[in-house]
């Protein structure tokens, strides 16, 4: 779900497909998407840069699931039918998830339970980032540092 076309672009480079963001919050675009799925779902946050294939193999078998983020918040849902879902993100989903779901499993996977809020939270992350991540970042040091040598040309006067 997303109206940003870059975004789009990406999913779609990588094999995904997209549908528009009905606006919202997170909620209603998670229930937009499941509307037309059957069967078993994952439904993962993407602020997660250390999840791996396993993990999300292991949240699948547990359904249902959730992995609860340590502030109270669902990182990550499995459920056997999408028709479970209901729109219950905030502040202390992981506790109405839980009331809606009786019986649901609360399933400890570091890589989904670990999400980056804060910079302080990616840097604690730094040596379990995926390949993926590990190359953004990279990619944002370099603009960085060139943008610091061309600020550093503009103070001595050389750019213009």
């Amino acid at each position: 779900m997303t109206n940003d076309e870059t975004a789009r672009a990406l999913a779609v480079e990588l094999g995904a497909g997209v549908h528009d963001d009905p606006g919202g919050g997170q909620g209603a675009a998670v229930a937009a998407a499941l509307a037309a799925l059957e069967g078993p779902v994952l439904v993962v946050n993407a602020d997660l840069p250390s999840v791996t294939p396993e993990e999300l193999e292991a949240l699948l078998e547990a359904a249902p699931a959730l992995v609860e983020a340590a502030d109270g918040t669902t990182n990550a849902l499995s459920l056997p039918d999408p028709a479970r879902f209901a729109p219950l993100y905030g502040p202390g989903s992981a506790a109405r998830f839980r009331a809606h779901l009786p019986g649901i499993a609360v399933v400890a996977l570091p890589g989904l339970a670990d999400d980056v809020d804060t910079l302080a939270d990616l840097e604690r992350l730094l040596g379990r980032l995926g390949l993926r991540t590990r190359a953004a970042l990279e990619e944002e040091a370099a603009i960085e540092k060139r943008a610091l040598e061309l600020l550093a040309q503009l103070r001595r006067g050389a750019g213009g």
